[in-house]
This record gives structure tokens, C-alpha cells and sequence, in this order.
């Protein structure tokens, strides 16, 4: 398969922007944040550290990190998608600003959705932490259910037909789909 990155994903309201190494302390700031990272993996503050990171991610072409902007231009999150199995691939690292408007999770998620398919995926698993649950929530409305647990996580699945609900369901939020740079 051919690398999984592209520079820009514009949506309605908002577009991705590949990550990249001058990200790093904008992407500390979110992982840090006590009201963030309860449900997050440990990330250490280090900013050169996720710089490092971010360059070493630019070789792999099985990643695309990206950063939620506003079309103004502002920076309000993170979102990345990994761990490409088969015809499915795995999305998280997904933070919003505290600020960030309130179409901005829906819209953010359809737009991964719509790229996926795009990339001819046809299926998405991720993980959420327990006790997350507006997160459960937000993610079993668009369709995904609970394939297993562990001590830590739920592991979700969602199917070509769940997403392409979603999008039609949502379409409001991305009433004119993606466009890929």
C-alpha cells in the first residue's frame, strides 16, 4: 500500500493539516492538559522529545497525524490514523482545545471517515478508555460497537455501512465531503 499521508483534508468548517515537527509544542499543550489526558496515554512534556517524534513519523508511511484547524487558521486538536490492518485502520489521538466550537467533533471525525474510505478502507477500530464514556457515546451514535475489552479499554469496530450512515446521518457537517492535497 502506498503512504496513508496527504498535506491537507478540507472539510466544511474545518481542515487537517499533516503534523509536523513545529507542531510538537502545540500537541504537548493538549496531551498535557490535566483535563485532557486523564483518558490519554502517558506523554512525557518533553517538547524536543515529540519533535524527535514527529520527525521520525514523517518517514512512516503508514501514519498520518494531523492537526484540527479551524479555516481561519487556528489550531483546536489532533487526530491520527495508524495501525492499518487489512481493509481497516485504527484512529485516535484524537483532542480537542477546550475552546474548540462545538461542530468541531463531528466534523473532525467525518472527515477521518471520509478519508478512510477514500483510501478504500472499509472499516475503522480504535480504543477508548473506560470510564470515557461521552466519548463511547459519541463514537456508538455513528455506528461503532464494542468488539472486546481489557482492564483498560473498549475496542470498538465500525463497518462500511455504519460509516456510510454516518455520513449521510452528519451530512450537514460536511455537506460538500473532503477535498485531498
Amino acid at each position: 500500500m502506498k503512504s496513508i499521508k496527504s498535506n491537507i483534508l478540507h472539510g466544511h468548517k474545518l481542515y487537517l493539516s499533516n503534523a509536523t515537527a513545529n507542531d510538537a509544542e502545540f500537541i504537548i499543550s493538549l496531551r498535557t492538559d490535566a483535563t485532557k489526558n486523564k483518558y490519554l496515554s502517558q506523554t512525557n512534556a518533553d517538547i524536543e522529545e515529540q519533535r524527535s517524534w514527529l520527525l521520525k513519523y514523517q518517514g512512516d508511511p503508514m501514519q498520518a497525524y494531523f492537526i484540527i484547524n479551524e479555516i481561519g487558521g487556528e489550531k483546536i486538536g489532533t487526530v491520527r490514523i495508524y495501525d492499518i490492518i487489512g481493509d481497516s485502520f485504527c484512529w485516535g489521538s484524537w483532542i480537542l482545545k477546550n475552546n474548540a466550537p462545538s461542530f468541531a467533533a463531528i466534523e473532525s471525525a467525518l472527515i477521518v471517515y471520509s478519508y478512510g474510505l477514500k483510501l478504500g478502507f472499509t472499516q475503522a477500530h480504535f480504543d477508548v478508555r473506560k470510564g470515557n464514556d461521552s466519548v463511547s457515546r459519541f463514537h456508538e451514535r455513528f455506528g461503532a460497537t464494542i468488539i472486546s475489552d481489557n482492564e483498560i479499554d473498549y475496542f470498538y469496530n465500525i463497518s462500511f455501512d455504519a460509516i456510510n450512515k454516518s455520513l449521510n446521518k452528519y451530512r450537514k457537517y460536511l455537506p460538500d465531503g473532503i477535498k485531498i492535497y
